[in-house]
């Protein structure tokens, strides 16, 4: 560190004859750490000997030197404020989800992580409506984003307002807009064509023989008819294959008995929900199509091995992230024959397998961590952290949303978490966002 304070005083002082003079010298502005009324060098080296703990700001010569108005004073705000020394635009080349990622705290970090149902920031058994309470618990937990079910969807008029009304007092206390998700996968899990009357398909398995023009058209329909609604983002397309014919829990959800089948029908899918509007996601990593037992209930098995899963469950996964799927969801199957853990917690399938072997770079958000397949095993704080130390970077549903919020913070706080292990997670869901619109 002390290195690149260093060098960051070196840059400043080969400008310091660019000082910034652009306002009287009793006011203290951003980078007016000496309160002169000019940024020059001397603001430069005050800042980095309150960073080497040499001599510490107070007051408004500390809050001068946060640059990034994240809070805090490090070496981020040395090399901004180097920056306008130079009169370089520190922010030229930089992404809106960079900038916005430099203003955020730790809290703000920790809560975009979060989708969430209103019910869990309400303290209600049932949301229908945004009210004071809605706002109240996005004021105390600025989350990434809401999930909607059948129950919250009453009348296209009512689930418009519920969306904007979110949204609009999410813009109170966060400059992020949320992500207003759904389950709309056509067929059996369809909340909007259930309850709102938008178009109605069956389960994809039965379009298997029409063809990727078919598969195209469904998910363009569907992802059109929900972003008309308030939606940005769908839990769609399901990229398990029905490989065993006992399995319950994916079953007609799938798009084909057949691995290359899926495949190809999924990709063509991913590129229909983009072009219809909303973010998608492929689900349910590494595959639960094989499965005995259904995960919402307690422990659901792969009994697989890594060379079987590259030939089979992964073709799905591989094309759909070639289409430009923008999420993959985490399943929380235990994978017996690899590591014993579900791949949700598990570095080796996240880390290893998703962000490795197939070289994903793009958000992973878990499947609903209020399941008793990791419910029944782990408290809401604890099964935060490990799917943040596995790689994921959505937490969706946490059974105790205040409790998995703390738990993260602690991580953090006592080192089994970084600071930067949590920027990275943020940094792709803010990068999604801006990618599809819903950031500007």
């Amino acid at each position: 560190m002390r290195k690149k304070i260093t060098a960051f005083i070196c840059a400043a002082s080969a400008a310091a004859m660019l000082s910034v003079n652009a306002y009287a010298a009793d006011s203290y502005k951003t980078g007016d750490v000496s309160g002169d009324g000019v940024i020059n060098v001397t603001d430069v080296s005050k800042t980095a000997a309150h960073v080497k703990g040499v001599k510490s700001l107070k007051g408004a010569s500390l809050t001068a030197a946060d640059m990034n108005g994240d809070g805090k004073v490090n070496v981020s705000d040395i090399s901004l404020l180097a920056a306008k020394v130079k009169g370089i635009d520190p922010n030229a080349n930089r992404s809106e989800a960079e900038k916005a990622l430099d203003k955020m705290t730790l809290h703000e970090k920790v809560c975009q992580l979060f989708i969430v149902t209103p019910e869990s920031l309400t303290g209600y058994d049932k949301v229908i409506y945004a009210d004071d309470n809605l706002d109240s618990g996005l004021k105390k937990h600025p989350v990434g984003g809401i999930i909607l079910f059948a129950a919250n969807l009453d009348n296209v008029t009512q689930t418009k307002g519920l969306i904007s009304w979110a949204q609009k007092y999410n813009s109170g206390h966060s400059a992020v807009p949320l992500f207003v998700s759904v389950d709309e996968e056509g067929g059996t899990v369809a909340r909007c064509a259930q309850k709102l009357g938008t178009t109605s398909f069956y389960n994809m398995y039965e379009y298997r023989y029409q063809g990727t023009d078919k598969a195209y058209s469904n998910a363009y329909t569907i992802a059109n008819d929900i972003a008309a609604l308030g939606f940005n983002l769908d839990f769609a397309p399901v990229a398990d294959t029905w490989s065993n014919p006992n399995n319950t829990v994916i079953g007609r959800r799938a798009y084909s008995d057949s691995f290359s089948e899926t495949a190809t029908l999924v990709a063509s899918a991913v590129k229909g929900f983009g072009d219809g509007g909303v973010a998608c996601t492929l689900k349910h990593f590494p595959g639960h199509g094989d499965t005995a037992t259904d995960s919402h209930v307690g422990m659901a098995c792969s009994y697989k091995t890594v060379s079987q899963l590259e030939k089979q469950e992964y073709l799905a996964f591989k094309s759909g992230i070639a289409a430009g799927a923008d999420m993959v969801m985490a399943g929380h199957i235990t994978m017996s024959n690899i590591d014993g853990l579900p791949a949700t917690i598990s570095s080796t399938m996240i880390n290893g397998e998703l962000r490795g072997k197939l070289g994903y770079k793009g958000v992973v958000v878990t499947d609903a961590l209020g399941m008793g397949a990791v419910a029944n095993l782990y408290n809401s704080g604890d099964l935060a952290v490990k799917c943040l130390l596995a790689g994921d970077d959505i937490l969706l549903m946490p059974a105790d949303l205040s409790a998995a919020v703390k738990g993260v913070e602690n991580a953090v706080a006592n080192g089994t978490l970084t600071e930067e292990r949590i920027d990275e997670s943020v940094l792709r869901i803010l990068a999604l966002k801006e990618k599809r619109g819903i950031l500007k």
